[in-house]
């Protein structure tokens, strides 16, 4: 998990100089919207689906396997370390329960992933949702890439360009991001906590039944 966030760092610091020259290694190494969005005309379709595909959905089952291990220590966790999702969390947990389907399928990050899992969302649904989900967003932002291809390829230029001053812009932002991640806090690790009565009750053995991960589905 912590090579993956050093990556999408490091894709951020080094956007400047490979988004017009290396496409492919720039959303293998961070893949956000914008970063599809950017280089999603200069690659042929094999390659932005496979590598987009492949690395949006790399550390995902990690994040939930945190959640499903460390249950209510994950749920604390999140609640500590996310502002927007946190208090949706800590404020509402059952109603989190509910909308966890259309959050896995639209917004599968790193701590709606460890949410899933410790709220009880089965290991073949969170599979379900996050492949179509993720699959949905790939042709989504190709489809944009499409229609607003000349702006596109304009903004592209602009930063091929000015390589430096973006250079210069991307490592200001990446030493600001690793600043509140790592200068305010320090980087903890959930506590396992047992789920109480008071707790939402999460699928028992029986009734998760093949659903829930083993150690066999973990590996």
């Amino acid at each position: 998990m912590l090579v993956s966030q050093a990556a999408a760092w490091f894709g951020d610091l080094a956007l400047a100089g490979i988004i017009d020259r290396n496409p492919a290694l720039l959303i293998a190494l961070n893949p956000r919207n914008r970063n599809l969005l950017a280089v999603t005309n200069q690659l042929d379709a094999i390659t932005y689906y496979t590598v987009g595909f492949a690395r949006l959905v790399a550390s995902d089952p990690l994040y939930y396997l945190l959640g499903f291990w460390y249950g209510a220590g994950a749920i604390t966790w999140i609640e500590k370390r996310s502002r927007t999702y946190g208090p949706l969390i800590r404020d509402g947990e059952r109603f989190f329960r509910r909308a966890s389907y259309p959050l896995i399928f639209l917004f599968p990050n790193n701590l709606i992933c460890a949410a899933s899992a410790a709220t009880g969302v089965s290991l073949r649904v969170f599979i379900a949702l996050n492949v179509s989900g993720t699959v949905v967003r790939l042709a989504a932002v190709r489809w944009l890439g499409d229609v607003f291809e000349s702006p596109i390829q304009s903004a592209v230029g602009f930063v091929g360009n000015n390589r430096w001053p973006v250079f210069a812009v991307s490592l200001v932002l990446v030493a600001w991001s690793v600043y509140q991640e790592f200068g305010k806090r320090p980087m903890e690790m959930p506590e396992a906590e047992p789920l109480t009565d008071s707790d939402p009750p999460v699928e028992s053995e029986t009734a998760a039944g093949s659903d829930r991960p083993t150690a066999t589905d973990a590996d």
